[in-house]
C-alpha cells in the first residue's frame, strides 16, 4: 500500500537533514583520504553515506537520486575491499558525486521530485573508475598521501565529471553487506513501493527554473532550520522552568497575602532562574563555527586547483560557539574571503619561487572569544595588497578621482577595497571580477553588528580580523537618557565614560574646524550630542552648548575609531531583549532595534556606526586624529599603562592593570552564601567565589563601615573566575607606571606614583592564592 502524502512529505524531509548533514561528513573524509589521512575508518563513513542515502532515495520512489548514489556505492565498494587503490582522479569524481546528489536533494526540497538534470557523464566515469586494472600491465597507482588539496599532476584533467562518455564495461558487481544506517534509516522496512509515487507538494516554496536547484553553498532550508541539542541542555532548560513555575506561583499568592519579606525572597528566587534559564536557552542556540568551517577544506582545493596554486589550509577554534543566527550571518561573507584570499592574495608557485618563498601558501583561520565577542581572524601569505593598483583601479571606476587619491592615507587607501563595484581582477572568472565583493562581506558583518579591520603587509600577506557578537537576541547594554527619551547603547561597542563637572566642564570641551572635541589623555576626541543628532528642544540640557555643569560622555568606538556621544543622563547596564524595528524604521541607519524595559516602555537601540556616521565624527579624514606628542616621550609611551583604581579600606589606595579585570559589578550583601571557607555568590550561572581585599594584604588597612552594596571587581583566569571586594572603585587611568619592586610585600607587587599619589600595585594571582589557603569569617 502506498504511503500518505503526509507521511511521504515527512520523510523527504528527514532525508534532506540526514543527507545533507551526511555529504558534509563525507567531503571531509575524502578530503582526508586524499591527504594520507582516515584510512578505513573514512572509507567506512563515505560508504554509510552513500549506502544510506541510495537505500532511503529508493524506499521513496526517488529513482534518479537512487540510480546516481548506486554508481558511488559501486565504486566505494571496490575501494572499501581493496580491489582498486584510491587515485586523485577517484577522489575528484567522488566529490563531483556529492555536488550532484546535493543539486537533487536541492531540487527534492523546492519541487517534490528529484529534477531532469543530466549527470550521465559523472556516471560514466564512474563506472570507468570502477575497472581493475591487470596486474600484470597495470602501471603503479600513484600513492594517496602524496596528494595536496586538489594539487594534482599537470595532465590531469581539470574537470573530470565533464570528460566524453566512451564506451565502457558493464559496472562490477561487487556483493557487500549492508552497513549500519543512521537515524534516517527508519524508512528501510516501509513497504515496497509499486509505481514512484507523483511528486508531492514542495516542502519550501519553489524555485523558478528547471532541472536541479540552483548551485550554491547553501544547505537546505530544512537544514538550516533545524539544530542538534543535547537532551541533559534540554532536561536543564525543563528543570528550570519548573522552577520557574514555582517561583510564579508564590508571586501571585503575594498579590492576596502581601508579604513583604516573602516577595522580596520569591523575586530574588524568580531574578536567578531567569538569568539561568536565559543562559540555558541560548545554549541551545550555541553552535561551534566548525559548523561554517567544516566545508572550507572542499572549498579551497576546489578554487585552487581551478587557478593552479598550491594552499595548505590550518584552521584554529573550531570548537569556538556562537549563536546559530550568526553563524548564517557570516556563512557566505566568510566564504567569500576565504575565495578572495586563494584568488587574490596567495600567488602562483612561480611567481612564489621568484619571491623566495615556498611553493605551496599559506591560508590560516582563527576564531577565539574575547570581550564577550567573538574574534575572526583570516589570513594569508601572499603578495599584500597593492595600494597604487587598487587607487587605479578605483580611478578607472570611476569611484574617486585622481586627486583625492593622492591625498589618501595608507590606511584610507586600504579601505578603498570596501567600496562597492571595486575589483582589482583583470578578467572575469569563475572566482572573481564581476563586482560583488568585499563592499558586500563588510555590509552583512556590520548588519549584525560586527566590524571588519584589513591589514597587509606587501609581499608578505594580508590579514583580516572580524569581530562579531555571540548573539543578537540579548546582549548587555548601556541605558542613557537624552531629550527626555531612553536610549540603549551596546556594551560591545563602549569604551569608557567621561563626566566632567564645573569649570572642567565650561572649560574642557574645545572648537577645531566646528567640531566640538574633548582632549583626552592627549588626544582630541570628537563629539557628537545626541540631542543635537535627533533635533530635541533647544532647551534641553546638554543640547550642544558647553556651558552646563555636568557634561556626560560616553566614549564608543565606531569603525575602530573613537568618538564621544554626550548624552543628558547615564542610567544604568542592563541585559536587553533586542526586537527588530517595523518595516517604516529600517530606513533610519542611527538606529539598529528596540527593547522594552523594565517599566513596560520602549527604548531605542542606538546603531554606533550609523549615529557617528550621521554626526561626521566618522568620515574618510576621520584617521587623522589630533595627538598631544610633544608631551609625551617614546620611553613614556611604552611605559604607559591602563590601570583600574580603587580603594580598600578607608583610604588606601590600590590599582592592577585594566585588562585583569573582566567586569566591575555590585552585590548586594543579601545575595551572598557560603560553601566550606569561602563566601560565595550565584552569578551568570556559575559559583563565583569572593575574596575581599582588605583581609590578604600586608600593611595598614583601615576597617570601613559595614556597606549593604559590596563593589566588586571580577578576575578570570584559566576558565575560573573570582570576585575581588574592594571599598570603592575610583577610576581608570592611562599612566606611565614605573613599579618599585623593592617594596614588594604579601599580595602587594610593589608601589608608583598614579595622578600624583602613591598606589600600591595589588597582586592579583597571590591575593587568590593566599585566600584559597587562608579561611575568612565573612565578607559582611
Amino acid at each position: 500500500m502506498a504511503m500518505t502524502e503526509t507521511l511521504q512529505q515527512e520523510l523527504i524531509k528527514d532525508l534532506l537533514l540526514e543527507s545533507h548533514e551526511g555529504l558534509d561528513r563525507l567531503d571531509r573524509d575524502l578530503l582526508s583520504l586524499e591527504q594520507g589521512q582516515g584510512g578505513s575508518t573514512s572509507m567506512n563513513n563515505i560508504f554509510r553515506v552513500i549506502h544510506t542515502l541510495k537505500g532511503t532515495a529508493g524506499c521513496l520512489g526517488l529513482s534518479r537520486i537512487e540510480h546516481t548514489a548506486h554508481a558511488g556505492e559501486n565504486l566505494l565498494s571496490l575501494l572499501r575491499d581493496g580491489a582498486l587503490v584510491i587515485t586523485p582522479e577517484m577522489i575528484t569524481s567522488l566529490l563531483a558525486l556529492s555536488d550532484a546528489l546535493r543539486g537533487m536533494l536541492r531540487t527534492l526540497e523546492a519541487t517534490g521530485n528529484d529534477g531532469t538534470a543530466d549527470h550521465s557523464a559523472l556516471l560514466a566515469n564512474l563506472e570507468k573508475l570502477q575497472i581493475i586494472p591487470d596486474p600484470a600491465t597495470a602501471a603503479p597507482a600513484p600513492a594517496p598521501e602524496k596528494a595536496t588539496f586538489g594539487l594534482f599532476s599537470d595532465d590531469e584533467p581539470a574537470a573530470l565529471a565533464a570528460a566524453p562518455a566512451a564506451p565502457v564495461p558493464a559496472p562490477v558487481a561487487v556483493a557487500t553487506a549492508p552497513a549500519p544506517l543512521p537515524t534516517v534509516a527508519h524508512v528501510a522496512p516501509v513497504a515496497p513501493v509499486a509505481p514512484p509515487p507523483a511528486p508531492v507538494p514542495a516542502v519550501v516554496a519553489p524555485v523558478h527554473g528547471s532541472g536541479d536547484a540552483a548551485e550554491g553553498s547553501a544547505k537546505s532550508s530544512v537544514a538550516d532550520n533545524a539544530i542538534r541539542v543535547d537532551i541533559s541542555q534540554l532536561d536543564k532548560v525543563m528543570n528550570l522552568v519548573g522552577e520557574l513555575v514555582l517561583a510564579r506561583n508564590q508571586i501571585i499568592a503575594n498579590t492576596t497575602q502581601f508579604d513583604q519579606a516573602a516577595l522580596m525572597t520569591a523575586s530574588q528566587r524568580l531574578n536567578i532562574i531567569t538569568t539561568e534559564l536565559q543562559e540555558s536557552v541560548m545554549k541551545t542556540r550555541m553552535q561551534p563555527i566548525g559548523n561554517v568551517w567544516g566545508k572550507f577544506p572542499r572549498i579551497v582545493r576546489d578554487v585552487s586547483h581551478e587557478l593552479h596554486k598550491k594552499v595548505r589550509l590550518i584552521m584554529e577554534g573550531q570548537s569556538t560557539e556562537l549563536d546559530r543566527t550568526i553563524i548564517e550571518a557570516i556563512k557566505d561573507p566568510l566564504t567569500h574571503i576565504v575565495r578572495n584570499s586563494i584568488d587574490h592574495g596567495i600567488e602562483s608557485a612561480e611567481k612564489r619561487r621568484a619571491a623566495g618563498k615556498a611553493e605551496e601558501g599559506l591560508l590560516s583561520l582563527r576564531a577565539y572569544h574575547e570581550g564577550g565577542q567573538v574574534n575572526i581572524e583570516i589570513m594569508d601569505d601572499g603578495g599584500g595588497i597593492n595600494l597604487e593598483r587598487v587607487k587605479a583601479k578605483a580611478i578607472s571606476q570611476n569611484l574617486l578621482t585622481a586627486e583625492r587619491a593622492a591625498a589618501l592615507s595608507e590606511r584610507e587607501a586600504l579601505n578603498l577595497i570596501f567600496l562597492p563595484g571595486l575589483s582589482t581582477a583583470e578578467k572575469i572568472t569563475n572566482v572573481s571580477g564581476r563586482g560583488v565583493g568585499m563592499d558586500v562581506v563588510k555590509t552583512n558583518i556590520e548588519k549584525i553588528g560586527g566590524s571588519i579591520d584589513l591589514q597587509t603587509q606587501p609581499g608578505q600577506g594580508t590579514t583580516l580580523k572580524i569581530k562579531i557578537p555571540l548573539t543578537l537576541a540579548i546582549i548587555p547594554a548601556l541605558i542613557v537618557t537624552s531629550g527626555g527619551d531612553r536610549y540603549a547603547i551596546p556594551q560591545v561597542s563602549l569604551l569608557e565614560l567621561v563626566r566632567l563637572e564645573g569649570a572642567q566642564a565650561r572649560k574642557g570641551i574645545e572648537q577645531l574646524y566646528g567640531t566640538s572635541v574633548y582632549r583626552l589623555r592627549g588626544q582630541l576626541l570628537p563629539l557628537a550630542y545626541l540631542n543635537q543628532q535627533f533635533k530635541c528642544a533647544a532647551g534641553s540640557k546638554n543640547a550642544g552648548g558647553t556651558q552646563d555643569d555636568v557634561i556626560n560622555i560616553i566614549v564608543l568606538q565606531a569603525d575602530g575609531r573613537p568618538f564621544g556621544l554626550v548624552v543628558d543622563e547615564i542610567n544604568d547596564t542592563e541585559e536587553i531583549v533586542v526586537k527588530p524595528l517595523g518595516k517604516q524604521l529600517k530606513g533610519i541607519t542611527t538606529f539598529a532595534g528596540a527593547t522594552i524595559m523594565g517599566d513596560g516602555r520602549v527604548a531605542l537601540i542606538l546603531d554606533v556606526v550609523g549615529l557617528a556616521q550621521h554626526a561626521n565624527v566618522v568620515t574618510e579624514t576621520r584617521d587623522r586624529t589630533v595627538t598631544d606628542d610633544k608631551s609625551r616621550t617614546a620611553d613614556d609611551a611604552d611605559q604607559r599603562q591602563t590601570l583600574l583604581l580603587f580603594t580598600v579600606g578607608q583610604d588606601r589606595r590600590m590599582a592592577i592593570p585594566l585588562s585583569l579585570a573582566a567586569r566591575l559589578e555590585e552585590f548586594p550583601l543579601t545575595r551572598l552564601e557560603r560553601t566550606g571557607a569561602l563566601n560565595v555568590v550565584q552569578y551568570r550561572g556559575q559559583i563565583l567565589p569572593l575574596i575581599r581585599v582588605a583581609d590578604h594584604v600586608a600593611g595598614r588597612v583601615t576597617p570601613e563601615a559595614p556597606a549593604d552594596i559590596l563593589q566588586v571587581v571580577v578576575y578570570s583566569d584559566q576558565g575560573r573566575s573570582y570576585g575581588l571586594i574592594v571599598s570603592q572603585i575610583n577610576d581608570i587611568v592611562d599612566e606611565a607606571v614605573t613599579i618599585k619592586r623593592s617594596a614588594a610585600s604579601q599580595g602587594i607587587l610593589g608601589s608608583a606614583v598614579v595622578q600624583g599619589k602613591v598606589t600600591d600595585l595589588l597582586d592579583v594571582p597571590g591575593i587568590i592564592r593566599l585566600a584559597e589557603t587562608t579561611p575568612v569569617q565573612s565578607a559582611a
